[in-house]
């Protein structure tokens, strides 16, 4: 942690703490967002439109496509994931988590349709994300794996470590991809 110097009014100088580091956010969630309400639209527009050419909408089927609608756009909306020094937060439409990066006891990996993350600290708090929004998102990835090493270096992460050590293999490998074909050496 950084320190700045102020001078108080009296001239003297005193040590003021710098913030710990910048909030990082996941970068392409608003795109995420904007696709989540498209489809939603698309659909109940699609819908009410079946309905009224078909002669059949009323005020049960109105509010059945309303809530289909709603549905839908819960189910597509994705958590909002962010990173600040020492923690990884994820805000739903109605609940929030929050887990201490710098003090993980697991990380787990949950294969299915879909991959997630699970992560849980010393508190036991536990927060569940799609890795793929670290790996995205540089600003995240670097504070994340900062912390991860804090808690190796103290000893908390029991389960996980060689997963996470593949993990920023992988995301090496994709970031030295990118630089070789911007830079036209591919």
């Amino acid at each position: 942690m950084g320190r700045r110097f102020t001078r108080s009014t009296t001239g003297a100088q005193t040590a003021v703490a710098e913030p710990p580091g910048p909030l990082a956010h996941d970068i392409h969630w608003a795109d995420e967002r904007r696709t989540a309400i498209g489809v939603t639209c698309l659909l109940y527009t699609a819908l009410l439109a079946m309905d009224t050419g078909f002669g059949t909408l009323d005020m049960t089927r109105g509010a059945l496509w309303t809530g289909l609608a709603v549905l839908v756009f819960v189910i597509l909306l994705p958590p909002r994931v962010s990173t600040a020094p020492g923690e990884l937060s994820t805000r739903g439409l109605l609940t929030g988590h929050t887990v201490r990066t710098d003090r993980l006891v697991s990380i787990r990996w949950s294969d299915g349709v879909a991959q997630r993350m699970i992560l849980r600290d010393t508190e036991g708090s536990v927060v569940e994300i799609d890795p793929t929004v670290l790996i995205r998102n540089p600003a995240m990835w670097r504070r994340f794996d900062e912390d991860t090493r804090t808690s190796i270096r103290r000893g908390t992460l029991l389960c996980g470590a060689t997963a996470l050590r593949q993990m920023a293999a992988r995301i090496d490998r994709e970031t030295a991809r990118t630089v070789f074909k911007v830079s036209g050496l591919q």
